[in-house]
């Protein structure tokens, strides 16, 4: 299990702009160096991002192998109500990784 930091406001109006931030730690191996033994090393990649608020998808992000070691993905929404922010990393070799908070707006 990779380990995840996410910074979500404590509360927002409705209607605000607010802005969500994620980070994830994962080696993020391109595939394209040799190791130690000189063979090429196996691509170890996270490959997609998504966030859904609420049960709706708001945010979705595709990754490549020149992206850094330990992603940082920010993003702005629209807070509508108080409802549950899910978060889900996918990568290679069946990598998965979900995480949730709340967004409460007053």
């Amino acid at each position: 299990m990779a380990r995840t930091l996410i910074n979500v406001p404590k509360s927002a109006k409705a209607g605000e702009v607010v802005t969500i931030k994620t980070l994830i730690s994962h080696p993020m191996e391109t595939g394209f160096r040799p190791g130690a033994d000189g063979r090429i090393m196996a691509r170890d990649i996270i490959t997609d991002f998504a966030c859904h608020y609420d049960g709706r998808e708001v945010f979705r992000a595709e990754l490549f192998p020149a992206t850094a070691a330990n992603p940082y993905i920010t993003f702005t929404l629209v807070a509508q109500a108080t409802g549950p922010l899910t978060f889900t990393w996918r990568g290679d070799n069946g990598f998965s990784q979900t995480e949730t908070a709340t967004l409460t707006v007053t």
